[in-house]
């Protein structure tokens, strides 16, 4: 299952190549309770299709009424949709206001080798900062492996606009818990990593879940896939199998990584010996351990498979949105 991101990209992607012109819209700024972040986009053609969301609905009827009259005809401009810009037909909530970036794409190589770039940046290939000058052209910049993706700023004459893959979430073995989490994961958005080196599981994974947009099975211990391939900060590292053979390694790996999320599934007795094991037997710091949820997700008195990885997921979202 794509994001709602690469979805937009996609999309806009195949309107070039049928030769259209698209609007390709970010969002940069909210205030108050507007309902879309910073960086979601949205992409329309001329004759009123679209697809993404800038608000979650407030603005999308406007903003493409305005396209089928001719409106935005820049290469790119800024517009605040509430206070003393322009009014939405429907309210934001509470008094909020967008700022939005508009850019207008011609069906141009250019143009192609941008959305491309995009696509693969989103899909966990090369990050890129765009630049933008308002009212001119667009330019963008890959980033070397493993530099930070700078902040999205802007100011009157430029943007600077960061592009990069959505989360990812890497789950380590395969077990019931495991495969609620991938779907949950796949239904937020989430790109998914799992790594089974086990055959039996292995096997038991590709049946259930075969061939799907955003999820990679790797069969190789997960704690050597960190070794070899480390993890970003835009990735939360699962431990779910209740064996220490996978979890405990996995952990001592997942720790040197700068990964915003580890976790590990367990009861509070068991979850502490883990730690202490962690401990005594990784040499695993203070500091080191401090990072590690155990056990796992979101207090909801979860017991299920279900459950758990509700309170998992949620979990997820609630550090990654810094709360």
């Amino acid at each position: 299952m794509l994001s709602l991101d690469q979805r937009v990209i996609d999309q806009g992607l195949l309107w070039l190549q049928q030769g259209k012109v698209i609007w390709l819209c970010t969002v940069l700024h909210s205030w108050g309770s507007a309902p879309r972040s910073p960086g979601a986009m949205l992409v329309a053609d001329a004759d009123g299709h679209w697809s993404g969301s800038l608000s979650g609905g407030c603005i999308e009827e406007d903003f493409l009424a305005r396209v089928q009259q001719g409106a935005y005809p820049r290469a790119s401009e800024r517009v605040r949709y509430g206070a003393e810009g322009l009014a939405p037909p429907v309210q934001l909530p509470c008094g909020g206001v967008l700022d939005v970036l508009v850019e207008r794409l011609e069906p141009q190589e250019h143009s192609l080798a941008l959305l491309r770039a995009m696509q693969q940046a989103l899909s966990g290939g090369p990050l890129l900062t765009r630049y933008i000058t308002l009212g001119c052209d667009h330019e963008w910049q890959p980033l070397a492996q493993g530099a930070p993706l700078p902040s999205l700023r802007y100011d009157d004459d430029s943007v600077v606009l960061p592009v990069g893959a959505v989360t990812t979430v890497l789950i380590a073995g395969y077990s019931a818990v495991a495969s609620d989490c991938i779907r949950l994961a796949l239904m937020l958005g989430f790109r998914v990593v799992v790594c089974e080196h086990r055959d039996a599981e292995f096997e038991q994974l590709q049946a259930a879940l075969g061939s799907c947009e955003n999820l990679h099975c790797v069969q190789l211990h997960p704690a050597r896939y960190l070794e070899q391939s480390g993890a970003s900060a835009g990735t939360a590292i699962l431990c779910l199998t209740h064996d220490p053979r996978v979890d405990d390694l996995t952990l001592m790996e997942a720790v040197h990584t700068p990964a915003f999320y580890i976790g590990a599934m367990g009861s509070a007795k068991n979850s502490q010996k883990r730690l202490q094991r962690l401990a005594e037997l990784g040499g695993l710091s203070d500091q080191a351990l401090a990072r590690i949820h155990a056990p796992i997700g979101l207090p909801i008195g979860s017991k299920t498979p279900g459950e758990i990885a509700l309170a998992t997921l949620a979990d997820i979202v609630r550090v990654r949105n810094g709360l």
